[in-house]
């Protein structure tokens, strides 16, 4: 590691007796009455822009999305709660799998090929191997609990401490030596053109977005379909994010990363937030434990189906809920409210 730089690594942070979850304990404890799980979703819907009034509908919209939810995945994927650019630019939720002859599809793609060479944001296969769109904000936090310290020889270390495969150390130096180039001249540089090392190459290519070593920067008309992403070194395209990323240690980059993720979900379950990051469970409670004791973050009850589970939101997001929850409770007692109707005196 470079000198001065003091960000703390995973491994330092991993305790088998770490502290206890913040939604472990029993239910109900110093918390008001459940908040209907509606109005979580209601929430959730305007965070994502999964209303028909808050639809995206320019590229500058689409940017200004991206710096307000932080970070997000670029369509939806099962299991994974976050906002999504594909549901904000429809302006609603589509089905998994489908949505494909919708307008939105292939607008919400034109504008992220179209961004690629713009440095408008980072697009990548970074959150748990799918496309996601991190805001210029965000990246440093993200950067900082990547293996990268500003070193360019940096990575055949961590090929020879078995950390990096071959295929993506080749990868690697072929845009190193090279320059930016696209996916059939770059499988060609790396000498995994063949059809048996498709799948390898693939996997190296993937290995390296989510290291943050890689990214597209633009689209080539090659190859069979005439397009091929452009790749550049993350060093590269953006030299000054090192720089940026320096002053956050790992724990206050996880903090970041965690307040704005609850952020965008209003209330969510450990589970729901580590799907997304993957980190490790003993991590996450650790980050959750410090935003509690901070009074950054609170466990609020939130009833789905008759059943009540806790959950964590940020403290302005549980405020949030309460007055929703207690508006909704307002506008029901008052519908509900008899009217007195008076004797006729004769």
């Amino acid at each position: 590691m470079p000198a001065g730089c003091h960000r703390r690594r995973a491994p330092s942070l991993l305790n088998p007796c770490g502290p206890r979850s913040l939604t472990a304990g029993r239910r109900g404890e110093g918390m008001a009455d459940p908040i209907p799980f509606a109005i979580v979703l209601r929430m959730r819907n305007r965070a994502y822009h999964r209303v028909p009034e808050m639809r995206l509908r320019s590229p500058a919209a689409a940017a200004r999305f991206v710096r307000r939810v932080g970070f997000c995945l670029f369509w939806p994927t099962r299991g994974l709660e976050a906002p999504t650019l594909l549901h904000a630019t429809a302006g609603r939720a589509l089905p998994l799998g489908g949505g494909y002859d919708h307008p939105a599809f292939g607008r919400s793609w034109n504008w992220k090929d179209e961004a690629l060479d713009k440095r408008r944001w980072y697009y990548g296969r970074l959150l748990r191997g799918r496309a996601t769109l991190v805001s210029l904000e965000f990246l440093p936090a993200f950067y900082a609990l990547s293996e990268n310290y500003g070193d360019p020889g940096e990575y055949l270390q961590q090929y020879q401490d078995g950390r990096l495969s071959a295929e993506a150390k080749a990868v690697y130096e072929a845009l190193l030596h090279l320059g930016p180039l696209d996916t059939v001249r770059l499988r060609k540089e790396s000498r995994l053109a063949g059809e048996s090392a498709k799948a390898r190459f693939q996997r190296a290519v993937a290995d390296l977005q989510e290291g943050l070593k890689i990214l597209p920067t633009g689209v080539a008309e090659a190859g069979a379909w005439n397009y091929a992403f452009i790749y550049d070194l993350v060093s590269r395209w953006f030299p000054e994010l090192d720089a940026q990323s320096r002053p956050l240690t790992t724990a206050a980059a996880r903090r970041k990363i965690v307040l704005q993720h609850l952020d965008n979900l209003a209330a969510a379950t450990e589970g729901e937030v580590r799907s997304l990051l993957g980190w490790p469970a003993t991590v996450l409670a650790r980050t959750l434990a410090a935003l509690s004791e901070g009074g950054e973050v609170e466990k609020v009850e939130v009833a789905d189906g008759g059943r009540a589970t806790v959950r964590i939101a940020t403290r302005a997001g549980a405020r949030r809920l309460r007055r929703e929850a207690g508006a909704r409770r307002l506008a029901r007692a008052s519908r509900r409210k008899p009217v007195v109707r008076r004797r006729r005196v004769a």
